[in-house]
């Protein structure tokens, strides 16, 4: 498949045989009078196009006259007139397509939508080729045959004209193009996009398809490894809050056993061999002494 420097050498091919193909459409030179014999006649220069007749006379004075029967002209002057405006056409159009078909523009769709609208423009150029080169082939072959008959006079003998060699030139531009055009065939590359943005980058497309296999591993290998730590994790806050609550077990039974030491030293302060108790003032007087 073409890369986008060819299509862009291509669309410039295109554009010259479309302009070379509408000059050679207008220009009144198709054949030009013979310049033989030695007559004074010879020197006035005649001209004859698809469209008019020009006449160039040796004091300067250049004169154009529009055919006005079509009926009455030839028949390969028709088909030139025909073909040529045909080819015009088809160039134009082609053109268009290419411009869409371009991998180097953001418009068109997708890859593949670019590739047959290529396809597309290079078929219309390879027409427009040809129906630029059959009028001046044959226009070419009438002009040498009446010029090698010697039944025709030396004074009513032309030789083609610059308008064919920009013909047979616009065709080998078209021709060139639209070959180049028509290789962009989309089946070539497996997995293109039939819908998405715009402008699809392929550089892009092909390394997001490299790395999506990686990605995936990654991903596996982060889910067994978390599949792998969870047990653990879960394990070590189990055995962490085993330990704050034994923590919180032995907090309490200190504040229970700070009583109980309390009231164990103050028993053993009253119960002492060297210190009595204090007896309460009201138990000491005896019943006798109220009497």
């Amino acid at each position: 498949m073409p890369s986008s420097t060819m299509q862009m050498f291509a669309f410039i091919l295109a554009v010259l045989g479309v302009v070379s193909a509408t000059v050679a459409t207008l220009l009144p030179n198709w054949k030009v009078s013979a310049d033989v014999g030695s007559n004074i006649m010879t020197a006035i220069s005649q001209m004859q196009g698809l469209w008019m007749d020009c006449t160039w006379y040796s004091t300067g004075v250049f004169s154009c006259s529009l055919k006005s029967s079509v009926l009455a002209l030839p028949a390969y002057l028709q088909t030139a007139r025909t073909t040529m405006v045909l080819s015009c056409m088809m160039a134009t159009m082609g053109l268009c397509l290419a411009a869409l078909g371009l991998k180097c523009t953001r418009w068109g769709g997708s890859y593949r939508s670019k590739g047959h609208t290529a396809i597309s423009a290079g078929a219309c150029f390879v027409i427009a080729g040809v129906l630029c080169l059959v009028p001046a082939s044959w226009f070419t072959n009438e002009v040498i045959t009446t010029f090698m008959d010697s039944k025709v006079p030396k004074s009513s003998k032309y030789e083609p004209g610059a308008a064919v060699y920009v013909a047979f030139v616009s065709a080998g531009f078209l021709l060139a193009a639209g070959v180049i055009f028509c290789l962009s065939c989309p089946g070539r590359r497996g997995g293109p996009l039939d819908s998405g943005s715009s402008h699809p980058d392929k550089p892009k497309q092909q390394k997001l398809r490299q790395e999506q296999p990686t990605r995936d591993q990654q991903k596996q290998q982060h889910r067994e490894q978390q599949s792998q730590t969870e047990p653990l994790e879960q394990e070590q806050s189990h055995r962490e809050n085993l330990h704050q609550e034994k923590l919180q077990a032995d907090d309490r039974q200190q504040e229970k056993s700070v009583p109980d030491r309390l009231n164990l030293e103050k028993d053993k302060q009253y119960h002492s061999p060297s210190r009595t108790r204090n007896q309460d003032a009201k138990a000491v007087y005896c019943l006798h002494d109220y009497v």
